[in-house]
């Protein structure tokens, strides 16, 4: 099974959002606050466009790596999201895919999140 990062869409104006916001960015709609609001939800795009990235050399002890790359990519729809790289040497500008996948291990909990590989 496939999984993906999902996407949240303003009832009122349709504007998409991620992540999740209390007030819509575009027309400032709070209905989604209440509880028996139901938002739609949409998967987001894997694809994109490395904006910037950084190397993190000093992470906590209960990580399994020595060096961890975070970086920011625009999604196919224009969309941000932030994830980790699997690039040996990446570059701003380049041409990204994204697969949802393990991220970290924490005794026997696993945490996914989006992982960025070259196109």
């Amino acid at each position: 099974m496939e999984r993906n990062i999902l996407g949240y869409k303003c009832q009122k104006c349709g504007e998409l959002h991620y992540p999740n916001h209390y007030r819509c960015k575009k027309c400032g709609h709070t209905e989604w606050r209440k509880m028996d609001v139901v938002f739609e939800t949409y998967p987001m795009p894997k694809n994109g466009k490395l904006l910037t990235y950084t190397h993190l050399y000093a992470l906590p002890p209960d990580f399994e790596m020595i060096k961890l790359t975070l970086g920011i990519v625009e999604l196919e729809n224009g969309q941000r999201i932030t994830g980790q790289l699997k690039i040996e040497e990446p570059k701003t500008g380049m041409k990204v895919k994204g697969k949802v996948e393990v991220v970290r291990k924490d005794g026997y909990n696993t945490r996914h999140g989006m992982v960025f590989y070259a196109d």
